[in-house]
Formats: structure tokens, sequence, C-alpha cells
């Protein structure tokens, strides 16, 4: 086992000045964390919380063990971009190096938030390596999504890698696609705003996103829906809340005088993901909502009535906050850990929730990984003060995993928390 939960939450208990438990964690990672398993991974997930868990510890921290550790994890995953066309496989036994997809995904293809979501972990990988290897490989993703034809302007969540062709027409700023576009924005960002790529991509999308997948219920509520080769189905998941917080991020930079139109669709989408929790039983969001047969942010399919300790609402509140000091953010927050504790936290842990509909609750006995690196720390980041992980020397990976700002100016040496 390669300690998950351990690895994600590394950079919370720093951020937490929980410097025992780090230490604890930090020997663990020395003794212990070994990448060389005879076993199938999710090239996304491994990157996203292992690569991006440790590269935090390492800037937060400054400790060898980490760089040293991301670098090596880093250098296995490479083996799963041996494809046609470089669009990396989703599975990949890290000792064998050989990948696949999943075999559920549209004709063997490869999906758009998983192998759009390396591409921060990966720049820094190559800058505290020394080996341009990993930026290259994500660099060469943006050009094959460059030249095929996007329907409306909006990229399918699904490509297949031999022939880099589009598998079928369906677009979600949920599962599947979210981060995708979550890392262009950030890209550019974490970039001290030099990758124009990476803003015009995610600007263009955004724009596609508006016009195509954005709508307003019959009582006013904000919300994005899935698009299914043309036809909308409306229905948004608990995991596309995170675009509030990612539209919010992004409005300042928007061309023309978009800035205040979109930090009004950031406070709508935070609005109607708040509804979704607020309409439940335990006050926890199902893991999708629907907006059709009368029924406006509620669950209705006894399959999307789970909560699983997701932080994406959370995330919103935590941006909406910091970029307009609206106390209801802070209140709504606080409604979320008022139900966590009371619903969701058990002897060894915390634990998801089978039906939030149901006045009490059915644990499902997992707490997530990302309950600690994530929900956590976005709930902690929410009642902190701004200049604890200020945006403007920090941007956060998919799984809340920091990386500093890289500056064409100087080189970066790690940073104390700030």
């Amino acid at each position: 086992k390669m300690g998950a939960t351990i690895v994600d939450a590394l950079d919370t208990l720093y951020i937490m000045e929980m410097f025992e438990e780090f230490k604890a964690a930090t020997d663990w990672v020395e003794k212990n964390l070994d990448f060389n398993v005879n076993a199938e991974v999710s090239v996304f997930e491994v990157n996203i919380r292992f690569v991006g868990g440790l590269l935090s510890a390492y800037y937060l921290s400054g400790k060898e063990v980490f760089r040293r550790k991301a670098v090596e994890l880093g250098e296995k995953l490479l083996p799963a971009f041996k494809t046609p066309t470089g669009i990396p496989w989703a599975l990949l036994n890290l000792k064998s190096g050989v990948g696949r997809n999943w075999p559920w995904a549209s004709g063997g293809s490869s999906i758009l938030a998983e192998y759009g979501t390396l591409h921060l972990e990966f720049m820094h990988l190559s800058k505290l390596s020394g080996n341009p290897e990993f930026a290259q490989k994500v660099m060469n993703i943006r050009k094959v999504l460059n030249r095929l034809d996007k329907p409306q302007g909006l990229y399918p969540n699904y490509l297949n890698p031999n022939s880099g062709q589009w598998g079928q027409h369906h677009v979600s700023v949920g599962g599947l696609g979210d981060s995708f576009y979550e890392y262009l924005l950030k890209a550019w960002l974490m970039s001290d705003k030099t990758d124009e790529e990476g803003k015009k991509m995610y600007y263009d999308a955004l724009q596609a996103i508006e016009t195509n997948l954005m709508r307003k219920s019959s009582s006013g509520l904000t919300y994005i829906a899935e698009w299914k080769g043309g036809l909308l189905e409306h229905k948004m998941g608990h995991l596309t809340c995170f675009a509030g917080g990612m539209i919010a991020l992004g409005a300042d930079g928007a061309p023309g005088d978009k800035t205040g139109h979109q930090m009004e669709q950031a406070a709508e989408i935070a609005r109607t993901c708040h509804e979704s929790y607020a309409r439940t039983a335990l006050k926890l969001g199902p893991e999708a909502f629907r907006f059709d047969g009368g029924v406006e942010a509620i669950a209705t399919r006894q399959n999307e009535k789970y909560f699983i300790l997701r932080p994406e609402v959370i995330e919103t509140y935590m941006y909406m906050w910091r970029f307009t000091h609206d106390p209801k953010y802070r209140e709504w927050g606080w409604e979320a850990v008022q139900a966590l504790e009371k619903h969701c936290r058990l002897e060894g842990g915390y634990s998801g929730v089978r039906d939030v509909y149901a006045s009490s609750p059915n644990h499902d006995d997992v707490q997530q990984s990302f309950y600690l690196a994530e929900t956590l720390k976005y709930l902690y980041l929410l009642f902190s003060d701004d200049d604890h992980l200020p945006f403007e020397h920090w941007v956060f990976n998919t799984e809340a995993h920091p990386l500093p700002v890289i500056r064409k100016d100087k080189t970066d040496t790690p940073n104390e928390v700030e």
C-alpha cells in the first residue's frame, strides 16, 4: 500500500502547524513510501494526490526527501505517454510500465480530466529535476488538442490516444472534464501569467461553457448542465461546484470588461451549490442534483444521494471569501462544519453517508484521502487570514496541494508558509 492518506495530508499538517505529526509522516515517507510495486494505478490520481502532495510538502518544508520521491514517482509515470499521439494511458503498471485505458471509456479513449490534469505537477517536476521531458509531455497534449476541431468550441470528455480523434461528444464541467479547465487557468497563473496559450484556451473554453452549458432554473438558480451530443442533461454534479471558485479565480484576468460578469456567475454557482446542501436533511450535498420535472437542486436518483466528504463546495466558498469577504461564505462554511461534525464524525475518523435526505445517516465507513487533503484544508483557509497561502504566490493543484508560482525573473527556493 502506498499510504495515500499520509501523502495527501502532508501539506495540510504543515499548514495547520501540526509539526509533530508532520515529522512522523515525513519519517514514514522516508522509510516506507515505495513506488516499485507490481500494481496498476490511475496516472491521474497518483499525479494529483502523490506527486502533488510530495511537491507541496517539499516547497513548504524544504525537505529534500519530498523532492526526491516526487521526481522518482514522476519518472515512473513517464511510460504512460508511450502512445501514438502522446496522450497518456489512464492506467499504468508501475513496475512493468504497461499502460491501458478504462474499458468503459468510449472505445478505448483517454479522459479529458485525466490527461488534462498533469500540467501543473509536470512543469514543477521539470523545474525540480532539470529534466525537460516532463514539461514536453504536457505541452504535447496541448498541441494535440489545439489541432482538433472543437464542437461549438467545447472539449469532449473522450479522446482516442491511438487516432488522436474525439470519442463520443459528451461534455462536462463535472467528472471526466472538470480539472482540465481548472488547469488551463492555473497553468497561466502558475507561469506568472506568461503562458498565453493556456490563458486563451481557458477563456475561450469558459465562453463556450457559458453559451452551451450554463442555464438558469425557473426559480433563478444558475447551474452548469451536461452536454451529450448536442442535447442537455439538466444535472449538476457536486464535482462541478468547484467551478464557482475557478471562475472567481479567473475573473480578474478576463478579456474585455467581463470581470464583474464572471464574479456574478461565480457567486450564482456558489449559491446554487449551497442550495443543494440546504435542501437536504443532513445539510450536506448530494453527489449530483437535477433541474427538471419540477425539482431544483435536488437529487432524484438513489445512486446520486450519497455524500463522500467531497471538497468542491467548500473550495468555492474559500475562493469567494478571499475575493469578496462577504460573510455569508464563512457562514455557509460553518454550516458544513457543523453537519460534518454531527453526521460524519465517528471514533476512527470521518465517514461518507449513503443518503443525505434520510434523517439519520447511514455511513459508508470510508474516509477518502481528499477529506484531509482538500475538505479540511479549504475549511481551515476559509477561516484563516488571506496572507496564509496568498494567491499571488501559490496555486492549488486539483487536490488542494499548493504549488508556488514559477517566477520568470528568479529561481525559487523552497518557501516557508507565508
